[in-house]
């Protein structure tokens, strides 16, 4: 048993070394964003299940609206592709450091607080009492993200 327990800890320790090798941060980001995104849709399920509401049409929808984002991702990764190609290429552009992602990891950040909110539902659907507090703070993160956003795009609100 002993011997089991230390290969799977060999492993795992394997695995995250080569997401960090290979991804580093933003590899972390998006291993959040699935293990959210899975979380959700089983939470989610069960939630309806327990209701006696489920409905393959509606989980349908649901994986639906995971192909979605998982789409909105690829479109800031894309984004962030592009344009770290011009900033860092170009003549005339000069930053004092090497641009490699803003977008996509304001994009994923949007979409965990999203996923996180979606979850504490289901949770609350499945009978857990919920601290009043946890979906004011998911509520403020998601704001300070979208209001990241908002400035990336030139869109800032004057106060």
């Amino acid at each position: 048993m002993e011997t089991m327990l230390t290969k799977i800890k060999a492993a795992m320790t394997g695995v995250c070394g080569v997401v960090t090798a290979v991804f580093g941060w933003l590899g972390w980001l998006v291993i959040g964003w699935a293990a959210c995104m899975l979380l959700d849709y089983v939470t989610g399920s069960i939630a309806a299940a327990r209701a006696e509401n489920w409905s393959s049409a509606a989980a349908r929808d649901g994986l639906y609206h995971k192909l979605g984002m998982i789409v909105a991702v690829l479109v800031g990764a894309a984004a962030d592709g592009l344009l770290g190609i011009i900033i860092n290429n170009l003549p005339g552009i000069a930053l004092p450091f090497d641009y490699n992602a803003l977008i996509c990891p304001l994009v994923l950040c949007w979409y965990i607080i999203t996923e996180l909110g979606s979850i504490t539902e289901n949770a609350a659907a499945l009978g857990a009492p919920l601290p009043p507090f946890l979906q004011k703070i998911l509520a403020c993160v998601q704001s300070g993200t979208e209001a990241a956003g908002e400035k990336l795009a030139g869109n800032e609100k004057e106060k």
